[in-house]
């Protein structure tokens, strides 16, 4: 018996000593936090940059791969539509889509970001010296296999190019190209305390398109309207920022042409203006400053405080025209929603 109580008070000893021991370990583990993503504050790794323009006429939609990006910009083109330039770097989809041409104003647009690597189908002969000697990663359609850029068989050209996004970042590990990581492009991301407008829904305007957003109070994010159509992916997810800038810039005709003879505008992006940045369901007034191409833009109130951008997605559109807003009255805000 005496044996037994020996064994046992042993096995308690061992047990208490044990849970101290252990005790003590847990409280000595540090849980590292996830990581967030500098672009879009949402959580994500900082990887390297990868710049896809995709086409944004009718025909492109509805487009792949948006609901990844990290930035998206609006740009005017020829005729007064629109095309986009979306930036990746959390998450990288494996296809992106439907690419199209690059643009003069694509060029300060992307110095911002340092050495990126960027996806397109073409560009005038005029401009393409001008890609091969800006700090990017020249990775257009015309230097790789059509196992990168692909065909989707569903989709009319020249609305038909996909991107294998996979494949073309596995070549740049292969070859080892030197594309940046993801840096801070002027803005931080936290909670505003700017005055802001409450509104119901913004209507921003080119020549020949236009975007809409209203506010998604239950997912807090903006839902956009392209052409006053509901702007879907092609995996019927509604498309839609967090954080919507409306830049005001200066847009006037460059020395460049597409293959019918249109002039392609340049949107100034370095300097300074004016703009919105569209949180929270409501309006900011704003101004914006970029002083050189390797810097980013910094937004800030009319009292000179910077704003910060809500966590997640943002898109920027880059027009010359004010935006028409659909303010929220007090009863209004007050009346129960259905």
């Amino acid at each position: 018996m005496r044996y037994k109580t020996i064994v046992l008070a042993a096995i308690a000893t061992s047990l208490l000593t044990g849970c101290a021991t252990l005790t003590q370990g847990f409280k000595s583990v540090v849980i590292a936090p996830e990581e967030i993503n500098v672009l879009s504050g949402r959580i994500g790794g900082n990887g390297p940059v990868l710049v896809v323009k995709i086409d944004d006429t009718k025909y492109a939609h509805p487009q792949i791969g948006l609901e990844a990006a990290d930035i998206v910009y609006i740009e005017q083109v020829e005729g007064g539509v629109t095309r986009l330039a979306a930036v990746f770097s959390s998450k990288i989809p494996d296809r992106i889509g439907p690419v199209r041409s690059a643009r003069i104003s694509d060029i300060d647009i992307l110095s911002q970001f340092g050495r990126v690597a960027f996806a397109y189908s073409g560009a005038q002969s005029k401009l393409l010296p001008i890609i091969d000697s800006a700090n990017l990663v020249n990775l257009g359609a015309q230097s790789q296999p059509p196992s990168i850029y692909t065909t989707d068989q569903s989709r009319n050209q020249p609305y038909a190019m996909v991107l294998r996004a996979d494949l073309l970042m596995q070549k740049i590990i292969d070859k080892g190209y030197q594309v940046d990581r993801a840096k801070s492009v002027g803005w931080g991301f936290g909670k505003s305390v700017a005055q802001a407008v409450p509104i119901s829904r913004v209507l921003i305007k080119w020549p020949a398109a236009s975007y809409g957003a209203t506010w998604s109070m239950s997912e807090k994010r903006w839902h956009l309207f392209h052409n006053n159509l509901i702007n879907l992916s092609d995996t019927g997810e509604k498309l839609g920022p967090t954080t919507l800038v409306i830049q005001i810039v200066a847009i006037s005709d460059s020395a460049y042409r597409d293959k019918f003879g249109a002039v392609t505008p340049f949107s100034q992006t370095i300097g300074t203006g004016t703009g919105y940045i569209l949180r929270d369901g409501t309006s900011i007034t704003a101004t914006w400053s970029r002083e050189s191409p390797d810097v980013g833009t910094t937004w800030r109130g009319l009292d000179g405080i910077e704003i910060p951008f809500a966590p997640g997605q943002v898109w920027v559109a880059l027009t010359d025209t004010e935006p028409d807003f659909t303010l929220i009255t007090p009863s209004a805000k007050s009346s129960p929603t259905k």
